[in-house]
């Protein structure tokens, strides 16, 4: 038999204090690790599995109305930004008239940048018991680039426009605002010339109580296959990889408003839903109008397919109408329609 060297066998053990630290630093690191999955990922609720139930007549109505305002955004309009601004004033046009057709009274918010005006629309019911209470439901109807648009975000400011009409008439609690809003992608995405922040700044200015806030983002495309979605990094070793959800995300500061959401969306819809209050440096997390109600301190929940981790047509002249899938949508919108009744009681 080989002789083991002393250097091998004369290892110093830890003196039963260390290990008594040790096992304490270990215990410390477990409960930190599994408090912040019980904020952070686990959410109220369980996601909906099994086969997607036949839509409502309502839901039908809500698809072939959905479809054409997108195809009137993305494929009519098209591009509509500062670079094709003529085309952006064109789908203010459209939202402004459909909104007022709906029965509201359209406020637009103007702004200048390089001689040019921007115009978020706002529209307003003032709530019966309490009306300083404001929940905002939002998303922005300008296109990035060259892009057409037709998932980011026609599907989020159809949806807003959808919803709004759905609520025209009714008398909630609270306030609820539906905004339609403008430059959120470059060279204004996480600027003070994003529309929702110069409107999230004036709420602010006003000292008005926004309570809650939905951003509508990218919301229309699905995908059964395994593989279709991607997440950065350390979501991918936690979250399915297949893209039929819809996703709530929010930061861990608003991580009530997240939970809140989509516990509701999961009583009322039938349709898969992911949600996480994930800190906002992880890629992803402040993509949208959300982000500028954080910087005014409002609670503000993104409602998404989560745009570049799913879709392959992101930012592309290939975001064209044709690639939503209309049903999912309505019965995404169906749902929120839900939370936001929810929200405002």
């Amino acid at each position: 038999m080989t002789k083991i060297p002393n250097k091998f066998w004369k290892i110093p053990l830890l003196n039963p204090a260390g290990a008594i630290r040790l096992a304490i630093l270990g215990f410390i690191l477990c409960i930190v690790f599994f408090g912040g999955w019980l904020v952070m990922i686990r959410m109220p609720g369980e996601s909906y599995k099994g086969e997607l139930p036949q839509l409502t007549p309502q839901e039908v109505l809500l698809r072939e109305a959905l479809q054409q305002d997108v195809e009137k955004l993305a494929g009519e309009i098209g591009r509509r930004n500062y670079l094709y601004y003529d085309g952006l004033i064109t789908a203010t046009n459209f939202l402004e008239g459909s909104l007022k057709q709906a029965g509201y009274e359209v406020q637009r918010q103007g702004y200048e940048i390089d001689n040019q005006t921007y115009y978020n629309l706002e529209v307003e019911i003032p709530g019966a018991e309490f009306p300083e209470e404001i929940v905002v439901v939002g998303g922005h109807y300008d296109s990035a680039y060259t892009s057409f648009a037709a998932n980011d975000n026609g599907t989020g400011s159809a949806a807003t426009l959808e919803l709004a009409r759905l609520f025209a008439g009714k008398k909630p609690a609270k306030t609820l605002r539906f905004v339609e809003f403008v430059n959120e992608e470059p060279p204004f995405f996480q600027t003070d010339k994003m529309g929702s922040f110069v409107y999230a700044k004036r709420c602010r200015d006003r000292n008005e109580n926004v309570v809650a806030m939905l951003s509508l983002e990218t919301m229309g495309y699905y995908s059964d296959e395994i593989g279709s979605q991607q997440y950065p990094f350390p979501l991918d070793l936690i979250y399915p990889l297949q893209g039929n959800f819809i996703g709530f995300v929010g930061n861990t500061a608003f991580q009530l408003l997240v939970r809140k959401s989509i516990d509701s969306f999961r009583r009322h819809a039938q349709f898969p839903s992911e949600g996480a209050a994930l800190p906002g440096m992880i890629q992803g997390v402040g993509w949208s109008d959300h982000w500028a109600f954080w910087q005014q301190g409002y609670p503000a929940v993104m409602v998404t397919d989560t745009a570049p981790f799913r879709y392959p047509y992101y930012h592309t002249e290939e975001d064209t109408p044709d690639k939503i899938d209309y049903e999912r949508l309505a019965r995404v919108v169906a749902g929120l329609e839900k939370v936001i009744a929810d929200l405002v009681k």
